[in-house]
């Protein structure tokens, strides 16, 4: 009996050794995969294609030359306008938010050479409070948007986003008009605009900057739309497909242009600068 117990004990022992996070639930196919192997690849489930979501940083990692990319307006902060509170003051809950992420805004901007050619981009990271769009972002897109102008160069808009930020009310609400008349500007002035809608794309930026770009790419299966599917089911009545908001489902009816694998963006760019710029 001991020596049954001293057994379970060293079993016990090992068992809490193991490390944790080394397996990752796949949302596509719903497989346990090894983190490894997703991370090799390019944070790409290897046995269904699902495209997890990655970071700005690692997203700008992933598109521009190395050791190009310059960030532009990284001391924009926001000034909480309304004195906000839900469960918790406006100001704190951008404090946790930076702290979470090591960013200070839902989005990062720049400027970078891709494949050899010089551009302007942004890049919004969900993880931020749900990427969403108040007074500092669209501030953000409006300057490299300018930039672009400035510079005769492309401009990149990188979307993830729930949409417009119910924190700063109205002021989030006024930077659709903002960003749209920022990137309307770039097509007056025959700059390149290239959108690059990732999963999720909701909102206010769905419906500003987002759709309104020369060439709209998105990855594959990301949900992109307005309003959320079950908004939409209950308004309309009646059930909605299952690929619903899906890219394919949106490339099907001309909303995007290209559905790209995140492991062949970049080169897909390069090419549309090639032919384009």
């Amino acid at each position: 009996m001991a020596w049954f117990k001293k057994t379970k004990e060293v079993r016990g022992e090992k068992k809490g050794k193991i490390p944790e996070g080394l397996w990752v639930k796949c949302d596509g196919c719903k497989e346990i995969v090894y983190k490894k192997e997703i991370d090799k690849n390019l944070k790409i489930c290897p046995k269904c294609n699902y495209h997890f979501r990655i970071s700005a940083r690692e997203r700008i990692k992933l598109l521009v030359d190395e050791g190009t990319f310059v960030e532009m307006d990284e001391n924009l902060v926001t000034v909480d306008p309304l004195h906000f509170r839900d469960t918790m003051p406006y100001k704190e809950r951008l404090k946790e938010n930076q702290k979470k992420t090591g960013l200070r805004e839902a989005v990062i901007s720049g400027d970078a050479q891709i494949g050899g050619y010089p551009a302007s981009l942004i890049v919004m990271d969900f993880s931020f409070m749900g990427g969403s769009m108040g007074s500092v972002v669209g501030e953000k897109v409006a300057r490299a948007a300018e930039r672009a102008i400035e510079k005769k160069q492309p401009f990149i808009a990188v979307a993830s986003s729930g949409g417009a930020r119910m924190q700063e009310g109205i002021f989030s609400l006024m930077q659709m008009a903002k960003v749209s008349a920022a990137v309307g500007r770039l097509k007056e002035n025959g700059i390149l605009y290239i959108s690059l809608m990732c999963d999720p794309t909701f909102g206010g930026v769905t419906a500003s900057f987002a759709s309104l770009g020369d060439i709209i790419l998105a990855e594959p299966k990301s949900l992109i739309g307005f309003a959320g599917p079950r908004v939409i089911e209950q308004t309309m009545k009646q059930p909605l497909p299952d690929d619903f908001q899906r890219a394919d489902f949106l490339l099907a009816h001309g909303l995007i242009d290209l559905v790209v694998d995140r492991k062949h963006l970049k080169e897909t760019i390069v090419r549309l600068f090639a032919l384009l710029t």
